[in-house]
């Protein structure tokens, strides 16, 4: 197998399913909860309440976002770049080594990317101005800028994330991010802010000392955070408030009760004060729409001593204004009768009323015409009719005066009497006054009842006022005492009513808070065993030599423990031990990888890139060579970026035909930065298809069969690149695309990908080929298909088919054709 060959089947996904899917490639955290929560065995209230959580934790950003690639980094008047300098990466998985000599400003490109994003940069941390102050670049640093074009999944353009500065300091400067059909936010509102420190991308020389030299509970909390304990923490500690806002509820009023019914209980005199027992008493729940009645102060239907009291309040007694005036009425009208008793107009009145008595009789008995008093005969005849009957109109008119006296006294008598009403309701101390002056309604003897209207309405008056008078008082001192309670009575409503409102609710959330910590534990429990799993797998081919093997990397403590911290246990030649007691420099390095790289590959990670600078110092060659394989393997699902000054790492990819991607940085005068392709998979073969064919007296074997072979992987690779691109635009998913890509054994297959996004689309390959690249393109497509067949194909001119090849593989590769 040449060495191109075996670099086209480096290149293809691996068909090992722990290689193909590692721990870390897991579901995302988010979906595995979400699934996990619509089977979970808990009510409606409780999933609701779980979800809103969960939901709590989102990070502030200006849109939803798939995952972010590198397309290219443009970095000016910063650090060792002067004049703007360029890298053009591919934004897929893949290694990509940036190499230049030390001083060259290959780490300036990498710190430009960390700072565009962070808008600093972990190597500073921590330093005196003297070490940070020269960050603008000394020849050319007026217009220091920075700008990376990124990858949006989903997205059909590229993004832009622009950092500009304006004041001396490294910290004086303003990120913009640009997302098609999103508009421009500030850096801060981009949707990855807290995944920057979650899922940090960024490893440098520095960072790796620091990964294993950090703190405890920093070591801690970098792995607890990927394993997803900071998601599911951030909603059990929002639930946790939520338990606690509601406890605190239902305490306050709990623990207030027994005051408030003890000040209760000390007016129970006041049926406001038993009502409000009786309320607070009431079987469930409060009656608060009693209590809200009581603290409002509304009147309520009772038949107790407040009620006696507002009724003695209220009750008018006699009008004596009134009373006088018809007592005055009535004696002058008893007055007027007794003046007229021995006048003329009084015996006229006798006379007259006689008179017609006796007409009355006459006229009832017609035939009788003697006198029924004297008996005298033959006296009650018409005659004497007509002469009584002229009589009694003379006495009549002369009697008018006493007639108009005894009808002025009988309407004396009842204008006095009407005064006299009877109220709904009598107190108790007004009982007998009262009586007494309803009596007067019965009276018939206008001269008595003068007499007892008087007395009774001055009785009755004097004691009304004095009731009145003892009523308000001993309403004003309950009232002032209810004063004093029913503020405490309201504000201890208000709490039992949030209370009796919150306890359903809190059962709700202590059950949802449960759920959310024991879900916590388990996958805790089984990330831990995939990220010790990956970590071990990345230290097995890192340590090569070494004599220590590690054992576990496990969690102590919790996310609020005072003590906490990351154990790493190892063995040397079998012995236990702490890692980093016996590690050297390099082990350690190696172990930081170790720790990093599952990190920033788990599934949850926004980020589809890793920007690695320096990361072989201190490792001997067969660490060198160990690392070039977990970067290859992490590149079937990361784009990995390495700028290193080491050219054994290159050489390392290169003496074990793995695919890489290599950009050299070179420095001029001035700081003028220059960034050159040097390979990559589509390029290096066909370097080795112009080589073979350059070779003087090249075998006829070699010209039909290996020739288009190699042509065939240049073509591989470059759909394999434009499927990727395909797919990547659409928001598919890259797990799907991977298995795509593992099943995918034929050209025509991968064409197929980079053209439809479809394996199953082969037959319509020729046809849209010729549409975009032309009708040759379909001729050369079958060449190398051709080549291997036992018969392989006629190449007339070898240097001309390269090159048609090579045009076909750029075509292919351009993002106008991978549509």
């Amino acid at each position: 197998m040449t060495s191109s060959e075996q670099n086209q089947q480096n290149a293809r996904p691996s068909t090992n399913p722990a290689a193909q899917t590692p721990a870390t490639q897991a579901a995302p955290l988010a979906e595995l909860v979400e699934a996990r929560l619509a089977t979970a065995p808990l009510g409606e209230p409780e999933k609701a309440l779980v979800a809103e959580a969960l939901g709590s934790t989102a990070t502030l950003g200006n849109s939803p976002m798939g995952r972010i690639y590198l397309d290219s980094v443009s970095v000016a008047g910063f650090r060792g770049i002067g004049p703007q300098a360029r890298l053009t990466l591919s934004p897929r998985p893949g290694v990509t080594l940036v190499v230049g000599r030390n001083g060259s400003g290959k780490s300036s490109i990498a710190e430009a990317v960390e700072t565009a994003f962070t808008g600093t940069n972990m190597r500073w941390l921590g330093q005196d101005a003297t070490r940070t102050s020269n960050w603008r670049n000394l020849h050319d640093g007026s217009k220091t800028k920075i700008e990376v074009k990124l990858a949006v999944e989903g997205d059909s353009g590229r993004s832009t994330l622009s950092r500009t500065w304006t004041g001396p300091g490294i910290t004086d400067c303003a990120g913009t991010f640009r997302r098609p059909g999103h508009g421009t936010v500030p850096v801060d509102q981009a949707a990855w802010k807290q995944a920057l420190t979650d899922y940090r991308p960024f490893l440098s020389y520095v960072d790796l000392g620091r990964m294993i030299s950090g703190k405890p509970s920093q070591m801690y909390d970098s792995i607890a955070t990927i394993l997803g304990l900071g998601y599911l923490s951030a909603a059990y500690n929002h639930l946790g408030q939520q338990e606690k806002a509601l406890g605190d509820a239902v305490k306050a009023a709990k623990n207030e009760l027994p005051e408030i019914k003890a000040a209760l209980y000390a007016l129970e005199d006041d049926e406001r004060a038993v009502q409000a027992l009786v309320a607070i008493e009431a079987k469930g729940r409060p009656d608060f729409e009693a209590l809200d009645g009581l603290v409002a102060g509304l009147p309520s239907d009772d038949d107790g001593l407040l009620a006696e009291l507002r009724a003695a309040v209220d009750m008018r007694g006699p009008d004596l204004e009134q009373v006088g005036a018809a007592v005055d009425r009535l004696r002058e009208a008893l007055a007027g009768v007794e003046d007229v008793r021995m006048t003329g107009a009084e015996d006229a009145l006798q006379r007259a009323g006689l008179l017609e008595k006796a007409l009355a009789h006459s006229n009832r008995h017609p035939d009788e015409q003697s006198c029924p008093v004297c008996g005298t005969e033959r006296v009650l005849d018409a005659a004497w009719a007509a002469d009584a009957g002229a009589q009694i109109a003379l006495l009549r008119q002369e009697a008018k005066t006493a007639e108009d006296a005894r009808s002025e006294l009988r309407s004396a008598a009842r204008a006095a009497q009407n005064l006299i009403e009877t109220p709904q309701r009598i107190p108790v101390a007004l009982t007998d006054p009262w009586n007494d002056w309803l009596a007067c309604r019965a009276i018939s003897d206008p001269a008595q009842l003068v007499q007892r209207v008087h007395d009774t309405a001055l009785t009755l008056a004097d004691a009304c006022a004095a009731v009145k008078d003892n009523a308000v008082r001993e309403l004003e001192k309950r009232d002032e005492r209810w004063r004093q309670l029913v503020t405490r009575l309201a504000s201890w409503t208000e709490k039992a009513r949030a209370a009796a409102d919150a306890e359903p609710r809190l059962g709700h959330v202590k059950k949802a808070r449960t759920w959310v910590k024991v879900l916590t534990a388990e996958l805790r429990e089984k990330r831990m065993e995939g990220f010790t799993g990956h970590s071990q797998r990345i230290w097995e081919k890192l340590r090569q030599e070494s004599d220590i093997d590690l054992q576990s990397v496990s969690l102590q403590g919790s996310e609020k423990a005072n003590v906490r911290k990351l154990v790493m246990d190892v063995t040397v030649d079998g012995e236990e031990a702490s890692a980093l007691s016996v590690m050297s420099q390099g082990e350690q390095h190696s172990l930081a990888l170790s720790l990093f790289l599952p990190r920033a590959a788990t599934a949850d990670s926004p980020f589809g890139f890793v920007v690695i600078d320096d990361p072989v110092q201190s490792m001997d060659p067969a660490k060198v060579n160990g690392l070039a394989q977990v970067l290859h393997e992490l590149g079937e699902h990361r784009q990995v970026v390495v700028f290193t000054h080491d050219t054994r790492l290159q050489r390392a990819f290169t003496t074990q035909e793995l695919p890489v991607t290599v950009f050299e940085v070179e420095r001029g005068r001035a700081s003028k930065v220059n960034v050159k392709a040097v390979t990559d998979p589509v390029s290096q073969a066909i370097a080795d298809a112009r080589a073979l064919a350059s070779t003087d007296n090249l075998p006829e074997a070699a010209r039909t069969h290996v020739l288009p072979a190699l042509c065939r992987i240049a073509l591989e690779n470059a759909f394999v690149e434009a499927a990727w691109i395909q797919h990547h635009r659409s928001g598919g998913s890259e797990l799907a695309l991977q298995s795509a890509m593992a099943g995918a054994d034929k050209l025509m297959d991968m064409a197929a990908l980079a053209l439809f996004g479809d394996i199953g689309r082969t037959g319509d390959v020729y046809r849209e080929l010729r549409t975009r690249c032309g009708p040759r393109a379909v001729d050369l497509l079958k060449q190398c298909q051709s080549g291997a067949h036992a018969t392989g194909t006629r190449i007339a001119d070898a240097h001309r088919f390269v090159t048609e090849i090579n045009d076909l593989a750029q075509k292919v590769r351009k993002a106008e054709v991978a549509k």
